[in-house]
């Protein structure tokens, strides 16, 4: 079922209009590193990565523990930067823009 309906939107939009949509979700993401001050070892990291990561609107978060710093890339209709570092606050860290 699920296939058909597809079919039907690609058919519907045609090529171009598919080509559109994915530039126009592909120009929608943003992307904000911070240094962060907090990570005591790796698992911290990865631990802010996880969280991050199950936010509403946001793609990826990938951070450094050695550089102490995290890379987020997300929509920023979904998200807000302000919400992001209140989300690291809460998490225990302090973000601080690059």
């Amino acid at each position: 079922m699920f296939r058909r309906q597809f079919i039907q939107f690609a058919t519907l939009a045609g090529a171009g209009g598919l080509s559109a949509i994915g530039a126009l979700a592909a120009s929608e993401k943003k992307a904000v590193t911070y240094r962060i001050q907090g990570f005591s070892c790796i698992t911290c990291a990865v631990g802010l990565d996880v969280m991050l990561e199950r936010k509403k609107g946001v793609v990826k978060a990938e951070s450094n523990y050695q550089d102490a710093k995290t890379t987020i890339i997300f929509h920023p209709h979904l998200v807000t930067e302000a919400t992001l570092k209140a989300s690291i606050a809460q998490m225990g860290f302090h973000a601080e823009e690059q």
